[in-house]
């Protein structure tokens, strides 16, 4: 369920509104250990995904990085020569 959220600090293009958003419901997924409120909890969850997503964009914000920020496309390619590498993926 959390494999989708990813490093979203120090990248370049920077971290859109839809990765952070993103990030925020798998995380609310994880821990309230459903993909899909019922319609009595929907509520509270979408209310804990804009709060935690609005958190994690001022974290974003407030970061300082002391690196070159890291190229999206060459990361993926790498992530995918590992997958590939450890057999989790097909060639």
């Amino acid at each position: 369920m959390c494999r989708s959220i990813h490093t979203l600090h120090n990248f370049e293009p920077a971290a859109t509104s839809d990765e952070v958003h993103a990030a925020a419901l798998q995380y609310v997924r994880k821990i309230a250990g459903t993909t899909k409120p019922s319609k009595a909890n929907q509520e509270a969850f979408d209310r804990a995904v804009a709060e935690i997503a609005h958190a994690t964009q001022h974290l974003l914000n407030d970061l300082v990085a002391t690196r070159p920020p890291k190229n999206r496309e060459e990361e993926a390619a790498k992530g995918r020569a590992r997958a590939v590498a450890a057999g989790r993926y097909a060639a």
